[in-house]
């Protein structure tokens, strides 16, 4: 049988649940999907999403290196950064960035690791409309 990928869930390592709370949930949007811990006070391994944006948050030791980044694609670069500059978030003023592959948005969370939002430009793009893709191995 041909293995058939699903989704890829990137995982951040964090270091303050509030900390945590207040750039993914009240700045970003997202909301908690569920949460664990072993038991009560141990570190916490949770899913956050806003559509289909998923990420998992941990701060197990050695679950991730901190200071990652996840490169998502989306339309409505520009809508998500006129929401983020509305919000009284004072840790980040993000600005848009033009290049070559688009139009993006990088917001740096509180434990380093970069959330890359990239909106295909013209030049992205396949001549036939079709998004870009690509193989790996």
């Amino acid at each position: 049988m041909t293995p058939d990928f699903h989704r890829t869930v990137p995982v951040f390592r964090i270091f303050d649940v509030a900390k945590a709370h207040e750039f993914y949930l009240d700045y970003l949007g997202c909301t908690v999907d569920w949460e664990h811990r072993f038991e009560p006070g141990m570190p916490l391994y949770t899913q956050v999403s806003r559509g289909d944006l998923v990420l998992h948050l941990s701060e197990h030791h050695g679950d991730a290196t901190p200071g990652s980044t996840v490169y998502t694609e989306l339309t409505g670069v520009r809508a998500l950064h006129a929401e983020l500059a509305g919000k009284n978030y004072p840790y980040l003023r993000p600005g848009l960035e033009q290049d070559e592959i688009g139009t993006s948005l990088t917001l740096t969370d509180p434990f380093g690791n970069r959330l890359r939002f990239n909106e295909p430009g013209a030049a992205a793009q396949p001549s036939d409309g079709a998004p870009a893709t690509g193989t790996c191995g």
